[in-house]
């Protein structure tokens, strides 16, 4: 295994807790079983939020969800309702949840440092009096995902400060990064796609099959 190379792996809880210490009261006290006022107000704000869900033999996902800011909808304290809008038809994170029920949410508010994390059981629901009010543009999700809250935390800005994620000034070189167009032909490798026709369709896609 790849993992072998690496000689000095931490093996327990009490060993990591050993190299890195132990959370304080403040890390442990924020955490809730249910989202206040300000965690509603933050998922109003929210554009983005990405869903990590795992397989019943621990395969992991980690999927990206995105719309106008509030998408996703905050039912009560303790629910929320995720619209699935048009995708790749893979639905890696909803064959995960229909064998495990777990996920974890990470949601993101642009131009903030703190992120919100929201952990719990999760459900593929297809009622028409939930789904019909999360219609965009007359198209109607055929499915949510409904999150039973579980914990739920905000985590400090530490992480973003690092990554300058929100300045602008610091965006990154892409010279050495090829269009996504040319990693999708390099992958697939289907000779009837050309870096160009690959565009092409990706131009299609985002232009017009959003929902």
């Amino acid at each position: 295994m790849s993992l072998d190379r690496f000689t000095e792996q931490i093996r327990s809880s009490a060993e990591l807790a050993s190299v890195v210490g132990t959370p304080s009261i403040f890390s442990l006290k924020k955490e809730l079983k249910s989202l206040d006022e300000h965690m509603r107000r933050f998922i109003a704000c929210s554009p983005f939020v990405v869903m990590s869900t795992h397989s019943a033999d621990g395969r992991c996902d980690a999927s990206p969800r995105g719309d106008a800011p509030g998408f996703v909808q905050v039912i009560d304290g303790s629910t929320l309702l995720i619209p699935d809008r048009t995708g790749n038809k893979r639905v890696d994170s909803f064959r995960n949840i229909l064998e495990t029920g777990n996920i974890g949410l990470l949601f993101l508010v642009p131009g903030f440092g703190e992120t919100l994390r929201v952990n719990g059981r999760a459900a593929i629901v297809r009622d028409e009096a939930w789904l019909t009010p999360l219609a965009v543009q007359g198209k109607r999700p055929l499915v949510a995902v409904a999150v039973e809250v579980r914990e739920c935390f905000l985590q400090c800005a530490k992480a973003l400060i690092r990554s300058k994620l929100w300045e602008t000034h610091a965006a990154p070189d892409l010279e050495s990064l090829p269009c996504a167009a040319q990693m999708f032909v390099d992958q697939l490798e289907m000779p009837e796609y050309d870096v160009a026709t690959m565009q092409t369709l990706l131009d299609e896609a985002y232009r017009n099959k959003l929902y």
